[in-house]
């Protein structure tokens, strides 16, 4: 049983728990076996607009057994380093997830055209407009830091379209400023380091169906990777391109396999 091998198990959840609003068939079956064996899971994803509560009420709806202490976020890690780097003040690109781990991190939140600020903070936002790019980009070129939650260049709209992702907004800052983004979100390390201690640490088996995000944030640390082929990527893709995940299973029931 591939489970067997690890104690931590970090999931992604758009494409490997629910597709949409519908669950993905077993996934809510496959997590109670985890549980039954005693291993810790984490549920990781780069959305930085729901707060954790948000996001376990979701998992709920598809039947998946969640609570926010074991969500990480791409906003809840964003706040981990504004804490960390002891940010005072940000003028924050993003929804009610960011503003409020941003805010509990300590760091006052700038509105409107604010002189200066310690950092630019951004995230999905789906209210943002040219004033707020302005004021941003701004704020940067007057000696900002750059801080974004994750770089998603897109987002899945319902009717399997692509809306502008975190990383549309992020690459207009930096394409007006020439001031490069520090990032936080997968596939970078500081989000998986997170999630593993919200899985009570150990061996780690990171899950997802994205090759460039879950996979290659695995691959960069020297962590077991599984592709589930229940959301983006297809078993073609990785045959295409790299990076190559330890396992692929045709959906989350495969953990609990052989592999």
């Amino acid at each position: 049983m591939i489970a067997a091998s690890y104690d931590a198990f970090l999931l992604d959840l758009d494409g490997v728990l629910y597709r949409g609003q519908e669950p993905v068939p077993g996934a809510a079956v496959a997590l109670r076996g985890l549980r039954e064996l005693g291993k810790g899971l984490a549920f990781m994803t780069n959305n930085s607009a729901r707060t954790p509560d948000e996001v376990a009420e979701q998992l709920g709806r598809v039947g998946v057994e969640a609570s926010a202490n074991e969500v990480e976020t791409s906003a809840l890690t964003t706040g981990a380093l504004v804490r960390e780097r002891g940010v005072r003040s940000a003028f924050v690109v993003g929804e009610r997830g960011l503003r409020d781990a941003v805010a509990a991190a300590g760091c006052a939140l700038l509105d409107g055209e604010p002189p200066g600020a310690d950092a630019v903070i951004v995230g999905w936002d789906r209210s943002v407009d040219y004033a707020k790019l302005r004021t941003a980009s701004v704020l940067v070129e007057r000696g900002a830091s750059l801080i974004a939650s994750n770089t998603d260049a897109s987002w899945p709209a319902p009717d399997g379209l692509a809306w502008p992702g975190a990383g549309a907004i992020v690459a207009a800052i930096e394409t007006t400023t020439g001031v490069t983004a520090e990032v936080v979100g997968k596939p970078h390390e500081p989000i998986f380091r997170a999630a593993l201690a919200r899985a009570g640490g150990g061996r780690p088996l990171v899950i997802g169906d994205r090759l460039e995000t879950d996979i290659e944030g695995a691959r960069r640390l020297g962590w077991d990777s599984m592709l589930v082929l229940t959301g983006i990527a297809s078993r073609a893709d990785v045959e295409r391109s790299g990076p190559t995940p330890t396992y692929v299973g045709d959906d989350l029931s495969a953990v609990l396999g052989s592999g």
